[in-house]
């Protein structure tokens, strides 16, 4: 096999692929990057099992063939080129011996035999979603942080993806507090409900484009989610397992409205944390009054008092909250002005918009009233 490709444009192929590289794996096949070459189409191929991503990359082709090159050394050998030598010649011969040049650099590194390597799992493409990659991306974004890390529950270390008509539903949750974006879709897709590990879709968002005219086809099998996009097809495992009765989790029903500044609640929270540590727990307290809230928070480290200015619809209550899952939650809604809702110190807290096209519910938490 030999090949000529640009530097930059091998590197950025390598980079796309390598999320489907695994840090740690008993096959040492696993931890390579497959280069295939047939006919005028270069193509990388990286696979963990649990997520695989294969991509093109443009370059000539004097010589089809393939090789798989152990991952992290080749990604290094081809940052490491000097990007003003011109184009990158990878040569590979009948021993598997390959040769990275490009100018006076020369790399010489052994390869393994690309038939060992487990390719991407076959995925039908019947019908699929089709949306916007940065449509897409933000919707992840906007419900990621709140999928758990424990891996005793799977389910919760993944995402729901349910789509019915044109309306596609993301939702995680990871016991504590609810994530749910809403899209709405151009046109009616394929009805679905599978849950997307949050891995996967973490690498997945780190390669697609914060870009609204170029589009992403999701097709969805049993085992299976693909997701298509400019050269890329990226293949996940699902979690299997019944998702969580997300509609029982959530009420429409409150005793009180807050409506208030999403800034100014933002930095108040934000000043509150500077007195905790990692392994503070200590929860930021609201006493909800007519027209403010009163804010406390009292640790090892000192105490913080805060007024923000609200609107206020129902009864007074005095709550207490994990100031983190307040921050994740407001970070990334982009409204000036966010409404809460709640029912009584002990119920759920819900924050959303009008349309429900955001839904973030987070659970109170218990406190000392005599050491606020």
């Amino acid at each position: 096999m030999k090949l000529i490709l640009n530097q930059k444009d091998l590197l950025d192929g390598i980079n796309i692929v390598s999320k489907a590289v695994p840090s740690k794996t008993t096959m040492p096949i696993l931890e390579c990057i497959v280069v295939m070459a047939e006919g005028d189409s270069i193509k990388l191929v990286a696979n963990d099992m649990d997520l695989g991503i294969e991509t093109y990359v443009d370059g000539m082709v004097d010589e089809d063939g393939a090789v798989a090159l152990k991952g992290d050394i080749f990604f290094e050998i081809v940052r490491k080129l000097p990007t003003d030598e011109g184009d990158v010649t990878l040569d590979c011969n009948a021993n598997l011996e390959t040769v990275i040049s490009c100018g006076q650099a020369i790399f010489r590194i052994q390869g393994l035999d690309a038939q060992d390597f487990s390719y991407l799992p076959e995925v039908e493409k019947e019908e699929c979603l089709q949306l916007t990659q940065l449509t897409l991306r933000e919707a992840i974004r906007q419900t990621i942080f709140s999928i758990s890390l424990n891996e005793s529950n799977k389910l919760m270390g993944g995402e729901l993806f349910e789509s019915t008509g044109d309306e596609l539903r993301v939702v995680s949750l990871d016991g504590h507090r609810m994530s749910i974006r809403k899209i709405k879709l151009k046109e009616e897709g394929p009805s679905i409900k599978v849950v997307v590990p949050g891995k996967s879709l973490i690498e997945i968002n780190k390669i697609l484009a914060d870009d609204n005219d170029k589009s992403v086809s999701i097709y969805v099998t049993k085992n299976h989610i693909l997701f298509e996009f400019d050269q890329t097809t990226v293949v996940s495992r699902l979690i299997e397992g019944e998702y969580f009765r997300v509609e029982q989790m959530i009420s429409h029903d409150y005793d009180l409205k807050v409506k208030l500044n999403r800034k100014d609640f933002l930095e108040a929270i934000e000043r509150s944390i500077v007195l905790t540590k990692n392994d503070d727990k200590r929860p930021i307290v609201l006493q909800i009054g007519d027209d403010v809230i009163d804010m406390k928070m009292n640790t090892q480290s000192g105490a913080l008092k805060e007024q923000v200015e609200v609107e206020k619809t129902g009864k007074d209550i005095l709550i207490g909250f994990n100031p983190k899952f307040l921050l994740e939650a407001l970070r990334i809604i982009s409204e000036e002005e966010v409404c809460l809702y709640m029912s009584n110190p002990k119920a759920p807290c819900f924050i959303r918009d009008d349309d429900e096209n955001y839904l973030y519910l987070i659970l109170p938490v218990n406190f000392n009233a005599a050491t606020i």
